[in-house]
């Protein structure tokens, strides 16, 4: 189990996003920092906060999919983001191979939410 994010992290990581981070999102990553395992009967992998601007980078999200911040994936071909064109901060499901905004299906309307929906 990794040790929760730390403060100095969690700022770095919003200062460089430029995005202030869903409080319950936060919440989690400041017990669950990177993280990975089932959630019922669903697998997550949860990006270290410090990983976020560099995992988006990498899969060129701001390309492909741009407005959508990723923070996990189910180990395999989709990734799970916060949709950032809505001021609620809802939570997506996004293909990597194919990554376009129109294959991004809206899965939870918060973090919160998306946990309580994973586990059930």
């Amino acid at each position: 189990m990794n040790a929760g994010a730390s403060e100095q992290a969690i700022s770095d990581a919003t200062a460089s996003l430029g995005l202030s981070l869903p409080s319950d999102y936060l919440t989690f990553i400041r017990d669950h920092d990177g993280e990975e395992g089932f959630i019922g009967e669903n697998y997550l992998v949860f990006w270290r906060v410090g990983e976020l601007v560099t995992f988006n980078r990498e899969y060129e999200v701001e390309k492909y999919a741009s407005g959508l911040l990723l923070f996990a994936s189910n180990g395999g071909g989709e990734g799970y983001g916060f949709d950032t064109r809505k001021g609620t901060l809802p939570i997506v499901r996004v293909p990597f191979i194919g990554m376009e905004l129109r294959y991004a299906l809206p899965i939870a309307a918060s973090f919160a939410d998306l946990l309580n929906q994973l586990a059930n």
